[in-house]
C-alpha cells in the first residue's frame, strides 16, 4: 500500500481515458497495478502490450485531481459493531480509544471493487491493526465500518465477508439508479465521524 505507486496506476488509467486502446473493454485500478479487461476478438497480448507501453511514456503529463473529502457518520460499538470489544481486548485499549484513533485519521481511497462501492483505505493506525476473522459471516449488513490487517473499509451492500465489524454508517453508499452510483471515487480522501444511535436512526 503505496501512495506514490498508486498515483502511478491512477495516471495510467487517466492516460486511457484520454487515450482509449482499441479492443479494451474496461480499465479498474487497484493498490498497485491496473486491471485491463480486452476484447480477445480485437487484439491480442502482443499488440496490447505495445499500446499499453507507448502510452505509459505519458505519465509524467498526468496531473491527478485534486481529492475531496468525504465525511462519513459512523455508530461505533453495540449492534453496529459487533466485534469492536474483541479488537479493542487485542490492543488492550478501551473502546472510546479505539473509536479516538479510527475518526483520528484521513484515509485515501485507494480502489473500489469486491463489491460495488467497496473503499478500501489505507492509512489506519498501527495501533488498529487486527486480523481478518477466522472464519468469514455469510452476510454483512450494509453501511458496516470493518477492519482487515492494515486496512480499513465499508461494506456499501451486505455480502458475504470477514473484517473486523466496529461500527456502521446509515448513510448509502452504493445508488444504482443514479447516473453517478457512488458518493466517492479513487483518489478521494474518507474521514470517519462518530454519531450517536439517536443521529444514527435519524
Amino acid at each position: 500500500i503505496d501512495p506514490d505507486i498508486n498515483a502511478r496506476v491512477r495516471a495510467m488509467d487517466m492516460v486511457l481515458a484520454d487515450d482509449p486502446v482499441p479492443g479494451i473493454q474496461e480499465v479498474v485500478p487497484t493498490y498497485r497495478s491496473l486491471l485491463v479487461i480486452y476484447d480477445p476478438l480485437s487484439t491480442g497480448p502482443d499488440r496490447l502490450a505495445q499500446a499499453l507501453e507507448t502510452r505509459r511514456a505519458r505519465l509524467a503529463e498526468m496531473t491527478l485531481p485534486d481529492p475531496e473529502t468525504i465525511e462519513i457518520p459512523v455508530c461505533y460499538g453495540g449492534a453496529f459493531g459487533p466485534d469492536m470489544a474483541h479488537v479493542a481486548d487485542v490492543h488492550g485499549l478501551t473502546e472510546e480509544a479505539v473509536v479516538g484513533l479510527h475518526t483520528g485519521t484521513v484515509y485515501r481511497i485507494y480502489m473500489i471493487g469486491f463489491t460495488p462501492g467497496f473503499p478500501f483505505l489505507g492509512g489506519l493506525v498501527e495501533t488498529l491493526h487486527t486480523p481478518r476473522l477466522e472464519t468469514p459471516r455469510m452476510r454483512v449488513p450494509a453501511g458496516s465500518v470493518g477492519i482487515a490487517n492494515d486496512q480499513t473499509g465499508i461494506y456499501p451492500v451486505a455480502s458475504p465477508g470477514g473484517w473486523q465489524l466496529i461500527g456502521k454508517t446509515p448513510l448509502k453508499l452504493f445508488s444504482p439508479e443514479h447516473a453517478d452510483p457512488f458518493i466517492y471515487k479513487v483518489g478521494d480522501r474518507m474521514k470517519f465521524k462518530p454519531i450517536s444511535v439517536e443521529d444514527y436512526e435519524r
